[in-house]
């Protein structure tokens, strides 16, 4: 029978951070389900010494039933092969488009951050692959009953990256309840819903629906990223976009977009190619008309990426199955230039080095931590016709941190300013912009209005994947729409 025993949510990261997301909703004393289990980075990796911010598993697995996984970004995904590692063996239940992209962006992690050993590799992903439960969007599925408690998951269009989830955990049991708060009528026949947000998508992200709010939420998990901030609206960013584009075009120089395989690649390429096709017979500068401008793409990553998105079309919102039925390719235009190999990367980075030729480079690395941005951006961002473009949260601590905030306080453009790139110090002399409109993440009214959808406020909501500021700002805001928030 169940024991009774008060529910109980652990973090092992992502409860003070933006990265390494890993929440356990223990629901009885020998059962708990795992969400998510990120990868810390930036100031978060760094913490990752101290006891609430492990760098990778030192939490019991004992109890742990199975993992829900609510997209597959590195920063909820890329701790699953030390999981595994660990001994875990239970299913990770996700969306039909995360079972498909997972292994992809897996492959590449451990390629980077554990082993290149090929049949090491193969042989993780295809365990990985074993323990992998698709599940449709808006259907529940049981998933196991334990100590007199049956616990129901149910994923739901969270509009952040093409597969991505908010989960809904519903736990029904004699004796159910959390913190000895919830009482009223029984909870509906002793039954208690947890949601965890996951990532929540802004409204209007190019490519994607609109998350909707939950029917119920009794306990809310709920992300903060932006939760101190609003975005501009979709024509403003897209002009925005056209703008910074038109400046770089017109220094003749580099336009570097260090961007997330996942997400932003794809929603960047769905706007460049909407601009192009309105502006087709203008110049985006003297003598380069629009119709002309190339788009280098260089993420071996992002390509595959790109390749399911475009596969997965039926998930796509209603604007860009329209696009697409016009014979546009939003995703794959003739103005890209691809870039696979290393030997091509290095050319290509050598080459603009050389002849500073305008264009757009939109290179994997979305923090500038990692990835081929980083080359780019050490041939190119000590050259004042080199622009910098930043369309995601840049972490604390992370070198694309470092250059947003070393912009912002460079007084004038011809003061010598050095940031620390893969092991070196290399000039800032470019120009830099950011769109937060494309950073994927809900801003503090669409989290407002997300939580303002649900039919009853939810008793308590637990913010999450936030810096302090952005936590505190939301609590604020949110306080006339649950009975205790804790941040």
């Amino acid at each position: 029978m169940f024991t009774g025993e008060i529910m109980e949510i652990i973090h092992h990261g992502g409860r003070y951070g933006v990265t390494g997301s890993c929440h356990e909703l223990v629901v009885t004393e020998n059962a708990s389900i795992l969400v998510d289990c990120g990868l810390l980075q930036g100031n978060d990796a760094r913490a990752g010494k101290g006891k609430e911010h492990p760098p990778f598993i030192n939490f019991p697995l004992d109890r742990i039933q199975g993992l829900v996984l609510t997209h597959v970004h590195i920063d909820h995904c890329g701790r699953i092969p030390h999981l595994m590692g660990a001994g875990f063996q239970g299913p990770i239940w996700c969306t039909e488009a995360s079972a498909l992209l997972l292994p992809l962006v897996l492959e590449d992690a451990v390629k980077i951050g554990i082993t290149r050993d090929e049949k090491l590799i193969d042989r993780f992903i295809e365990a990985m692959k074993k323990r992998l439960v698709p599940l449709p969007y808006g259907t529940w599925h049981k998933v196991g009953s334990w100590d007199g408690a049956d616990v129901s998951l149910r994923l739901q269009q969270a509009g952040h990256i093409l597969g991505s989830a908010y989960a809904e955990l519903r736990v029904q049991g004699a004796g159910c309840e959390v913190s000895g708060k919830l009482n009223e009528k029984e909870l509906h026949s002793n039954t208690t819903v947890v949601v965890f947000s996951g990532d929540l998508g802004a409204p209007y992200t190019p490519l994607l629906p609109d998350p909707a709010p939950p029917e119920r939420a009794d306990i809310l998990v709920l992300e903060s990223t932006y939760g101190d901030r609003l975005h501009e609206g979709r024509e403003q960013r897209r002009e925005k976009l056209r703008q910074v584009i038109v400046r770089a075009l017109e220094n003749r120089g580099a336009l570097l977009v260090p961007a997330f395989s996942i997400g932003r690649t794809q929603e960047l390429l769905y706007e460049i190619e909407s601009l192009i096709t309105e502006h087709r017979h203008d110049e985006a500068a003297a003598n380069l008309p629009w119709d002309d401008l190339e788009i280098i793409v260089d993420s071996p990553l992002a390509l595959r990426i790109t390749d399911v998105y475009d596969r997965l079309r039926h998930l796509w919102d209603q604007e860009a199955t329209e696009v697409a039925s016009q014979g546009r390719h939003p995703l794959s235009f003739e103005q890209m230039t691809v870039i696979e190999g290393h030997a091509e990367h290095k050319g290509t980075v050598d080459y603009l080095r050389k002849t500073a030729r305008p264009c757009v480079v939109i290179a994997a690395g979305g923090m500038c931590a990692g990835g081929r941005i980083v080359n780019y951006l050490k041939a190119l961002m000590g050259d004042p016709r080199t622009d910098i473009l930043f369309v995601g949260y840049q972490a604390h601590g992370t070198p694309g941190r470092d250059i947003l905030e070393a912009a912002k306080t460079r007084m004038e453009p011809s003061k010598q300013t050095f940031i620390d790139l893969d092991g070196g110090s290399y000039p800032l002399r470019a120009a830099v912009h950011s769109i937060s409109g494309y950073s994927a993440h809900a801003d503090q009214r669409d989290l407002v209005n997300f939580v303002r959808g649900i039919p009853v406020a939810p008793q308590s909501i637990r913010l999450v994947h936030g810096e302090e500021e952005a936590r505190k700002a939301l609590a604020e805001a949110l306080t006339e729409r649950a009975g205790e928030i804790v941040r």
